[in-house]
């Protein structure tokens, strides 16, 4: 179980990974070496890295779509390969019920999320598929931020 200082530290850098090491300490009441110390030893374990949330939209790729894919079994490392290279795809997910990956991707126009679609229909036995236009981000990356 982590103790009561980590938990402050993880909250106050989910809120602001670039906050300085003084900042943090003056916020929290916990001493900057203890802070540091703290981070050091929680990266690449709790902290898998420091990152930024982008707005898709403002980098002209509006249309957000969460898609689930089944595939046939012989076609999994393949395509899960592709999937990993794939300049459109955000996130990747081995999921389970009846699905093998779950994705988020980000496209400039719906006719890119097609043509996506298309083209892994085209080289891979896929099973089925869902595909969820993302209408609203109503939040994201919500834990241990308040």
């Amino acid at each position: 179980m982590m103790q009561q200082n980590d938990t402050d530290i993880l909250r106050f850098i989910r809120n602001d990974a670039r906050a300085n090491l003084t900042t943090i300490s003056k916020r929290t009441g916990i001493p900057v070496s203890t802070i540091y110390d703290r981070l050091r030893s929680h990266k690449g374990t709790v902290i898998k890295r420091f990152t930024a949330l982008l707005d898709f939209a403002q980098l002209g790729l509006p249309i957000r779509t969460k898609i689930f894919l089944r595939v046939n079994p012989e076609d999994r490392l393949a395509i899960r390969t592709y999937l990993i290279d794939h300049e459109h795809v955000n996130s990747i997910w081995r999921v389970n019920n009846g699905f093998d990956f779950a994705m988020d991707c980000a496209f400039a126009t719906i006719r890119e999320v097609e043509e996506f679609l298309e083209l892994i229909e085209l080289r891979y036995r896929v099973l089925d598929n869902l595909v969820f236009h993302v209408i609203d981000d109503i939040v994201e990356e919500k834990f241990l931020t308040t």
